[in-house]
């Protein structure tokens, strides 16, 4: 065998053997996963739903040091049930939707809490501010899929979500809860 093909089949079975170690990462079932929001106004629980989003999680609890979790949402794409709502969101004081398409969350960090729930570490970022965040995560498996649930509570005006005449925090309450169901399968 010349010096080239045996280097390159000493580089392919290196390859192949890392990557085989490496956790699968897991292809998101979005008919199934869901990312909402809960606020208040006026007093009054306010509930939408992202209609699009994307996830690319790699996850293996014994190899939480290899964990990666990338989240993508398309912030026009919120439906509070009302086409007003969805017009007034993509404003310039809301999601400001034609500037700041897209709000993201990447994980930095996985670390073992207790009884199948994880604590993530990492960068939430809506129109264009970011903030360290920990979200407690609960997990399950089940054969080839992965079912991750969780919530994370934050101030819209922390992200300048609400702006202008929407600051006062009177009519539309500052803290916003956003609920995820996330289930995935193994490649």
């Amino acid at each position: 065998m010349n010096t080239s093909l045996r280097h390159y089949a000493v580089t392919t079975l290196a390859i192949a053997s890392l990557t085989a170690s490496l956790p699968a990462l897991a292809q998101l079932d979005r008919p199934k996963s869901a990312v909402s929001v809960t606020a208040k106004q006026m007093g009054a629980p306010l509930n939408g739903k992202f209609k699009k989003f994307d996830a690319s999680i790699k996850f293996d609890p014994a190899h939480l040091e290899q964990a990666s979790v990338q989240v993508t949402i398309d912030t026009a794409s919120l439906d509070l049930g009302g086409e007003a709502y969805s017009e007034e969101l993509h404003g310039k004081d809301w999601f400001d939707v034609a500037t700041y398409p897209r709000a993201t969350f990447e994980a930095s960090s996985v670390k073992a809490g207790g009884a199948g729930k994880y604590d993530v570490a990492g960068k939430l970022t809506i129109k264009g501010h970011s903030q360290s965040v920990v979200v407690a995560v609960a997990f399950k498996e089940t054969g080839s899929t992965q079912i991750f649930d969780g919530e994370l509570s934050i101030k819209r005006t922390q992200f300048n979500v609400g702006a202008g005449k929407w600051k006062d925090t009177s009519v539309v309450a500052d803290e916003v809860v956003i609920n995820f169901h996330l289930v995935v399968s193994k490649r």
